[in-house]
């Protein structure tokens, strides 16, 4: 096995800082054009995030060519989350490296671009990014404190055998992901174009007051920490955040309660396979539980009674497809609504028959997006115990010095 050797970042790389204000204003951007990517495009996991990425022209794309980004480059934030850092893809190749971020790109034939981003990702060098920032109300990096950055680093073959193996965890939990992209999307497609499209005249509309009971979280006082836990052997508790982070079902939170605190405030317990909604702030965000659970306020969850006419997967739908702008409010963007509203919303029940057949199909999709979900839990915590063994040389990986 090779030695490793001991560099800095700087030494095998360029780093650009991207374009400064005066050089692309907020009024250059554009709907449709070449992405630019701004810090809050960076994910937490190397990808970039295209939720509402902004655009500038083929115009200014060629002005500002020198901060385009390309296959193989690596994208930090300037500014705030300065510890993330997004690995550049061939799909993302061209794209502008936005004001506020920092291009990293490899210059030298001794490293694997694919191994240093990952290097990049543990949590001891985002502890060291974190920790070399400057600023005292909010962290800043610059391109000095990247160029000290300390590599070890194997061999050139040990390295891309790393990368490999870190790389085919990564590719099957992105092929999960997408399976579980075009199941949901199937399962809404169904939905809309027999209860929307195809609705019958004769099918009835009742207030979901009428048919499930509807409960909201609670959040004891923060100020009071002896409530709040990181532990598994507490219970799981919902925050807004979580609903945004694994899919359909819910697995995982980041915070628990515990029993005492459950007692103490009177919270409402989620039973398993109960469906929740997000009602303030971020209004509309859905998932079904795994486990028992607990929310906070801004979090109402859906239990079945004798007079449920629908399945969780039908209900799931009919909140995923909700059009909560027109709940009350006259602005285009909702950030809260109340339980009085919810309570009130009408949900079409279509004929036994109807309801029968969708049943029948739902559950298929949704059964196999939950097996892909847990599936992806298992690849993620196998994968992430793996990094820091890897990159430390605690764990080694067998490759051919000379036809790696």
């Amino acid at each position: 096995m090779s030695e490793r050797q001991h560099i800095t970042l700087g030494e095998v790389a360029n780093i650009q800082t991207g374009p400064f204000g005066s050089q692309l204003h907020s009024s250059d951007y554009v709907e449709i054009g070449i992405p630019s990517i701004m810090p809050t495009n960076i994910g937490s996991r190397l990808e970039i995030n295209r939720n509402n990425i902004a655009c500038i022209s083929q115009i200014d794309a060629q002005r500002l060519d020198k901060y385009l980004v390309q296959d193989g480059d690596i994208v930090y934030s300037r500014r705030g989350d300065v510890e993330k850092c997004a690995y550049i893809t061939k799909n993302e190749s061209g794209w502008l490296c936005g004001t506020g971020c920092l291009r990293v790109r490899f210059i030298s034939d001794e490293v694997s671009q694919k191994f240093c981003a990952y290097y990049l990702s543990t949590e001891e060098m985002r502890g060291w990014v974190s920790g070399h920032a400057v600023g005292t109300t909010m962290p800043n990096l610059n391109s000095s404190i990247l160029r000290r950055l300390p590599l070890l680093l194997p061999s050139l073959p040990e390295q891309k055998a790393i990368a490999a193996v870190l790389s085919s965890l990564d590719d099957k939990i992105d092929l999960l992901h997408r399976q579980n992209q075009t199941l949901e999307a199937l399962a809404e497609t169904l939905f809309r174009q027999w209860f929307v499209v195809e609705a019958q005249e004769g099918w009835e509309e009742k207030k979901l007051k009428d048919v499930v009971d509807i409960a909201i979280g609670r959040t004891p006082p923060r100020q009071q920490y002896q409530w709040f836990s990181t532990s598994s052997n507490d219970v799981k508790w919902i925050s807004i955040k979580d609903l945004g982070n694994d899919g359909a079902y819910i697995f995982q939170t980041s915070e628990y309660l515990t029993q005492a605190a459950i007692e103490q405030f009177n919270i409402p317990v989620i039973p398993e396979n109960t469906v929740v909604l997000s009602f303030k702030m971020t209004v509309g965000r859905v998932a079904i539980t795994t486990s028992t659970m607990l929310s906070n306020e801004a979090i109402a969850h859906f239990k079945f009674n004798s007079k449920t006419p629908f399945t969780q997967e039908y209900l799931y739908l009919f909140l995923k497809n909700y059009k909560y702008d027109l709940l009350g409010s006259t602005s285009s963007i909702v950030t809260s609504i109340n339980s009085a509203m919810i309570k009130e919303m009408e949900i079409i029940i279509p004929d036994n028959i109807t309801m029968k057949k969708f049943e029948i199909i739902s559950k298929s999709f949704f059964k196999k997006i939950r097996e892909n979900q847990s599936q992806i839990r298992t690849l993620e915590t196998l994968r992430d115990t793996l990094l820091p063994k890897l990159m430390s040389g605690e764990v080694r990986v067998r490759f051919d010095e000379e036809t790696a």
